[in-house]
């Protein structure tokens, strides 16, 4: 789930949400699609995200489609040896097929990423962070590689681009201003010529 976060900039809710039924595996889009929503007494909801925008596909990294595929073969075996144990299903027998959820097939609650990566940071003696800042990381990634905002802006499921230009303008001018210093090289080393010249 931490490399998810990392590679497509999804929310929390969205990695809970995702059956795997959203991945298409020849194209290595996820389709973002549906919002699962835990009620007072404990029932699953599923159903659509109240945005078009939230609505979106996510292209993902080959290699972590294919640890993907490893991921999903060790589930299939889980899934196996519980057999009517299995409890993937709600109150009116639908089936659910998460991909990150209990071994038993039923859901995470909404606080159990945090919980985990939490726990997970302090045991590695990392700098603290919120998991919901993998999401941050992931854009700030992309700009410092360059990507167009527009894309960051389809990719993270904002409104507009300008909600992602107010959250990560920063960055952005950041990126922009390591960009104009990459022709230091052209015209340092034409004044270096000019300076030769002068001298020789």
């Amino acid at each position: 789930m931490v490399t998810w976060a990392l590679t497509t900039g999804m929310r929390r809710g969205e990695l809970l949400d995702l059956e795997w039924k959203h991945i298409d595996w020849k194209t290595d889009v996820i389709d973002v699609s549906q919002t699962l929503v835990q009620a007072l007494k404990g029932e699953i909801i599923v159903k659509e995200p109240k945005t078009k925008n939230t609505q979106r596909k996510v292209s993902i990294p080959g290699s972590v489609l294919e640890e993907l595929r490893e991921y999903y073969a060790s589930r299939v075996k889980e899934r196996d040896k519980l057999k009517d144990a299995w409890n993937g299903k709600d109150r009116e027998g639908r089936e659910w097929n998460f991909i990150f959820s209990h071994v038993d097939g039923t859901p995470f609650h909404h606080k159990r990423p945090y919980l985990w990566f939490r726990q997970f940071i302090k045991k590695n003696g990392m700098r603290y962070i919120r998991f919901h800042d993998l999401r941050h990381t992931s854009a700030t990634l992309l700009i410092n590689q360059g990507v167009h905002a527009k894309i960051i802006s389809e990719r993270l499921g904002h409104g507009n681009i300008t909600t992602t230009m107010n959250i990560y303008g920063h960055s952005l001018r950041s990126a922009d201003q390591a960009a104009a210093e990459k022709f230091d090289f052209l015209f340092s080393s034409r004044k270096e010529k000019q300076e030769k010249k002068t001298l020789g």
